[in-house]
């Protein structure tokens, strides 16, 4: 059984910056693409970011471009979410994810293409 753990969530002002982590245990990281969804109250869950197995292709929101960067290491199991300039509209829990696909070409937005998620992080971006 896959487990993602995400950390790296807290209180920041705006125009501030936070590094999300998500570490995943078992040896088969480096085969899937790798996501980073968020929620924020009253709301459905939102794709955020994603990464294919290899690092080659990324994808984001409309509303992260510019701002944000998805990375991955797969030498130590992690994705990370570097975020930059948040501004309160980013307050949300954030969720890592794991793709359903190994060796997916393109890096997927849709909850349904992923079937393993983290706990979620609180990110929270006063004003």
């Amino acid at each position: 059984q896959v487990q993602l753990v995400a950390s790296g969530g807290g209180l920041v002002q705006a125009g501030g910056s936070l590094i999300l982590s998500c570490a995943a245990s078992g040896r088969a990281f480096g085969l899937y693409g790798m996501g980073w969804f968020r929620q924020a109250p009253w709301t459905e869950r939102a794709f955020v970011a994603a990464i294919n197995w290899s690092s080659a292709t990324t994808r984001y929101a409309d509303s992260v471009k510019g701002r944000f960067t998805i990375s991955r290491d797969n030498a130590k199991n992690t994705v990370y979410l570097q975020m930059n300039n948040l501004q309160p509209e980013d307050t949300a829990i954030y969720y890592c994810a794991r793709t359903r696909t190994q060796f997916a070409a393109q890096a997927m937005g849709a909850p349904h293409d992923y079937d393993f998620w983290g706990q979620g992080t609180q990110v929270t971006v006063s004003s």
